[in-house]
């Protein structure tokens, strides 16, 4: 097939994965109270359910300032449209969420064509584990790492003269941040595993810079989360699972091979 071609080939699948997401954003924009209220705002509750779990813990282990206290900040909207652009940023990016599964399907069904029988059998769980993948992480970073990061980060204070009145489109963003950046993180397994296929990784590489990755993650979790030993740690255990797992991953794939 030429260029033009395989265009026109991946045109009906654009057409479909677009149609699903503009349905997605319909009915997410229809639930604006749920969306914002509860979901966009949620990690700013005292009564979120993580920050319950995060303020009995500081209490036990006598770290202060886990849990947010919402009455230290104020979220403002500061343009005419603002709130209007809010709603239809939450509305489309909670249905580009919940369609990414369909979303991968159908790239999926364009790929699966140029694809040998051999290499199809590899792939055929690649929609469900990209997808488990991505929901494990963007609810960690949404339940656990969002949480901890507006708490630190509201919570600071270099001047007593100067009061916190957040933009709610810069809170949008850190909560969208994060939250997506950890449903990347946890596509690490599913990268080794094609890397391993591919020849590039092997479980003893792995194994022999596992003090190595241990450190970066360490930087990591220090980095999105308050400076803190308890919270880094937090952060630290599950990052930390997910090389472990890679190393498993990788060594079912060699044993295959």
């Amino acid at each position: 097939m030429s260029f033009g071609e395989h265009i026109d080939a991946l045109r009906p699948h654009l057409m479909r994965g677009a149609g699903a997401i503009l349905l997605l954003a319909v009915a997410a924009f229809c639930c604006k109270e749920l969306l914002v209220d509860r979901v966009l705002c949620g990690p700013l509750r005292p009564d979120f359910p993580t920050n319950r779990l995060l303020a009995w813990l500081g209490e036990i282990s006598g770290v202060d300032g886990l849990s947010v206290r919402s009455g230290d900040f104020q979220l403002i909207n500061t343009s005419v449209a603002g709130q209007f652009n809010l709603h239809l940023a939450v509305s489309l990016a909670t249905a580009c969420a919940v369609g990414f599964p369909y979303l991968l399907w159908e790239l999926w069904r364009f790929v699966r064509p140029a694809l040998t029988a051999r290499e199809a059998r590899a792939c055929r769980r690649f929609v469900g584990y990209v997808s488990a993948g991505f929901f494990v992480g963007l609810a960690f970073g949404y339940l656990l790492i969002a949480p901890l990061s507006i708490a630190f980060l509201t919570q600071y204070n270099v001047s007593g003269q100067i009061a916190n009145l957040i933009d709610v489109h810069s809170y949008l963003s850190t909560v969208l941040n994060v939250s997506l950046a950890c449903a990347l993180v946890f596509q690490l397994p599913l990268l080794v595993y094609f890397l391993t296929r591919a020849g590039i990784l092997t479980p003893d590489l792995l194994r022999r810079y596992r003090k190595h990755a241990i450190v970066a993650l360490a930087i990591l979790a220090a980095i999105i989360t308050p400076p803190d030993a308890f919270s880094m740690v937090l952060v630290l255990l599950p990052l930390y699972g997910l090389y472990e797992a890679s190393i498993r991953i990788a060594q079912k794939v060699e044993r295959q091979e």
